[in-house]
């Protein structure tokens, strides 16, 4: 008895989609908060980031984001002084994301652990902004 063999099959076509890079829970001091014991003290930012890249095939870091700069320019802005609100600082981040040309839309959630602690572990904001 001989045993059948299928004929080589061709391989799919097949497209990248989608192509997110993402940095989860960078934790960053800044100064932030409308209240005047938050003036003047440094308090933990929990930070996620996503960009959303034009999708391509990536052979080199030139044809990407390095997701070390999402948390450099993170603490950059921690950096260069006090905000009131933490909308502000997500809407900064975002901006500042989209800076980099490849990025098309940027996902920015900020969370400030100590808010509402003991009540809450965590309250924030997280906002989404693309180019228009």
């Amino acid at each position: 008895m001989s045993a059948t063999v299928p004929f080589p099959q061709a391989a799919p076509a097949v497209a990248i989609e989608s192509l997110k890079v993402f940095v989860r829970a960078a934790r960053i001091e800044a100064e932030i908060g409308v209240y005047d014991h938050e003036h003047g003290r440094r308090q933990p930012l929990i930070i996620d980031v996503e960009l959303d890249l034009a999708p391509r095939p990536i052979e080199h870091i030139a044809d990407t984001v390095n997701y070390e700069s999402v948390v450099a320019r993170a603490q950059r802005l921690a950096d260069s002084g006090h905000f009131k609100l933490v909308e502000a600082f997500a809407e900064r981040l975002a901006r500042a994301c989209l800076e980099e040309a490849l990025v098309l839309r940027v996902r920015v959630r900020v969370e400030k652990p100590e808010a509402l602690a003991p009540t809450a572990e965590a309250a924030g904001v997280e906002l989404v902004m693309a180019r228009t």
